[in-house]
């Protein structure tokens, strides 16, 4: 299967679900998602697997077996892909454009752990320092779980105490629809917006999944 770009029809599928989230809806454009969505996010985790890590695509309902919205489709199509549990690369579609993204989430305390006392080491803290201010200098946002205070143990004036706020910590640009996207040259818009995530997730990768100094 060769990635050829996301169609118009794929943004305005969702569009459409945005307004009117039912069973009846989906199935009666089941053949859209799975033309113009699902199997052009297939195609383009091919692509990307070698690269970036195992890659996957997300399946499209929702799990609404505790949530108060019992909507029953997600209003976009996500792709992850990395080589570590709740570490690695994200894509998603909506109907206005994608998300390109980069970091962690939904990690355990003792990873959290890591990730603070990696972070208040001198060496690899000031390194992470280096990262997201680059990152934000090319326009990449910070996204993640933050505390509203310094974290317990830790003084309030510590140089990277921003950083140390943070619960789960990622990168990521919205890029709204346009014609690149609608075309082959995603796949490198995709491929090119990862790479310069790669430094934030091999930092996470070596210091709060492994533990590494």
């Amino acid at each position: 299967m060769t990635f050829k770009g996301f169609p118009p029809e794929a943004f305005a599928f969702y569009r459409k679900l945005e307004r009117d989230n039912s069973r009846d809806f989906w199935h009666a454009h089941k053949d859209t998602y799975d033309t113009c969505v699902r199997d052009p996010m297939q195609a383009l985790a091919e692509e990307l697997g070698d690269r970036f890590g195992a890659t996957k695509v997300w399946r499209p309902q929702r799990d609404v077996r505790f949530a108060k919205d019992k909507s029953p489709y997600k209003t976009y199509q996500g792709l992850t892909a990395g080589s570590a549990d709740s570490i690695g690369y994200y894509l998603q579609l909506d109907g206005r454009g994608v998300h390109l993204g980069g970091g962690y989430h939904g990690l355990t305390s003792a990873q959290v752990t890591r990730y603070r006392e990696a972070v208040d080491a001198d060496r690899s803290g000031r390194k992470l320092q280096e990262i997201v201010d680059e990152l934000e200098g090319e326009d990449w946002k910070l996204v993640g779980e933050r505390l509203k205070t310094h974290p317990r143990g830790f003084p309030a004036d510590h140089p990277r105490v921003e950083l140390l706020r943070y619960r789960s910590l990622g990168a990521e640009r919205y890029v709204k629809e346009n014609d690149q996207l609608h075309g082959a040259s995603a796949a490198r818009l995709v491929r090119d917006g990862w790479a310069r995530l790669s430094r934030l997730v091999d930092w996470l990768n070596r210091h709060v999944e492994t533990g590494g100094k």
